[in-house]
């Protein structure tokens, strides 16, 4: 019966509609009940799957070669300048087209690498096991890394903050392996993924914290590796872990 009554929120939670206190409330639910935790896995995979198949269409090439046909079908001399004007807006379609293609390409990527990675931040909350490796030191956690992961990396000193270093796993993304840390600041789980560049290139750099579907995300590329912090902490708390990780990359 108790779960009932969480289960008649998880659409609302997914789509961040509930109250700060509820979005707590229920986060601490999902972190020690596995089943619910998996039915939020199962509905945000359906969510996406609705949106990819909702933005799936763009004007194809012979589309737009049909309307051009149309607009430039039998010219007249006496229309020359009518014909010339609409061989320019059709250039001009042509060209947004494009771009808008592009665009909608992109924006379908980026959505898609997020949504993976909000699976791959659910589905790991809702494990019992959800590290391979356990260990609040950075010095046991990063060499565990060596020979599973194409990379190293840099992890930050953490005393004198509240962040806590619960331990990391090896996680695939768009076919390729990448660190994914576990930190832990107050109640709150935070994701930290460390990718190749070239694998996520769809995804752009963030000036500053974003919301994406329920999490606060800020993502950056340093020496050649995509860094991704996930979590539902506060975007100040996502900040401050951002800027520890990026000073650990630099030494």
């Amino acid at each position: 019966m108790a779960c009932e009554q969480w289960q008649s929120q998880f659409d609302a939670y997914l789509d961040g509609e509930l109250s700060e206190d509820a979005m707590r409330a229920l986060d601490a639910h999902l972190r020690t009940d596995p089943a619910c935790a998996a039915d939020v896995l199962a509905r945000l995979q359906f969510k996406r799957a609705v949106k990819s198949a909702g933005a799936r269409y763009v004007p194809s090439a012979d589309f737009r070669s049909k309307i051009q046909r149309r607009i430039t079908a039998k010219p007249r001399r006496s229309w020359i300048f009518a014909w010339k004007l609409s061989t320019a807006a059709l250039a001009i379609l042509l060209a947004v087209g494009v771009v808008t293609t592009y665009i909608t390409r992109q924006n379908l990527g980026q959505r898609q690498i997020y949504s993976e990675l909000a699976d791959l931040h659910v589905a790991t909350l809702g494990s019992a096991n959800p590290v391979d490796v356990v260990s609040t030191d950075r010095h046991t956690v990063k060499p565990w890394f060596q020979g599973k992961i194409p990379f190293t990396f840099n992890l930050p000193e953490l005393q004198n903050t509240d962040f806590t270093l619960v331990g990391g796993r090896v996680a695939y993304l768009e076919q390729a392996s990448g660190a994914h840390l576990i930190y832990q600041i107050r109640k709150h789980q935070i994701s930290v993924f460390i990718f190749p560049e070239n694998p996520v290139s769809s995804l752009a750099d963030s000036a500053r914290v974003e919301r994406r579907q329920t999490f606060n995300v800020e993502t950056w590329v340093q020496d050649g590796l995509r860094y991704v912090v996930f979590g539902d902490a506060a975007s100040e708390d996502i900040q401050r872990l951002t800027d520890l990780l990026k000073s650990a990359a630099k030494s």
